[in-house]
């Protein structure tokens, strides 16, 4: 299957690239997941364009990705959750969107949502650490303090 990835995919390729896949993982996991859209004449003309806007939103070099990384070490990142028990279980569980607002509040660089990594779901009050992949060769760690409201 010819797909037009339409997100960064690990190990995969970046958004603009045309790949081939097996049709499972593409109709499974890609397309759902709007990762990719199928490579058609009309989406091929389409492929500068994704590429733009995914220039516009990226950082723009290792440089500049060790810099960032060095801004978000010093941010004291909190995310306020709606609800929790009284043993500091949450109700639900933050969210990487949650995450990019919490950075931006505190004064960081606005970040994609898609470059937050938590490893297991934050579903209790407390400090997390959380893995921001801002550019292939550069991942900064953050520490991210939830609080009930």
């Amino acid at each position: 299957m010819k797909l037009i990835l339409t997100a960064d995919v690990p190990n995969l390729g970046a958004p603009g690239d045309i790949v081939e896949v097996k049709d499972g993982y593409g109709r499974n996991y890609l397309l759902p997941r709007q990762f990719a859209i199928v490579a058609t004449r009309g989406a091929e003309k389409q492929v500068e364009q994704i590429r733009r806007a995914q220039k516009a939103r990226q950082i723009r070099d290792l440089g500049h990705a060790q810099e960032v990384a060095g801004s978000l070490k010093e941010l004291s990142v909190t995310v306020k959750a709606k609800a929790a028990g009284d043993s500091g279980r949450l109700f639900g569980s933050v969210t990487s969107a949650q995450i990019v607002d919490a950075v931006r509040a505190a004064g960081g660089p606005a970040l994609d949502r898609h470059a937050v990594e938590i490893g297991e779901q934050i579903k209790s009050v407390g400090t997390h650490p959380v893995k921001v992949r801002l550019h292939p060769e550069v991942t900064a760690d953050l520490q991210v303090a939830v609080v009930a409201a």
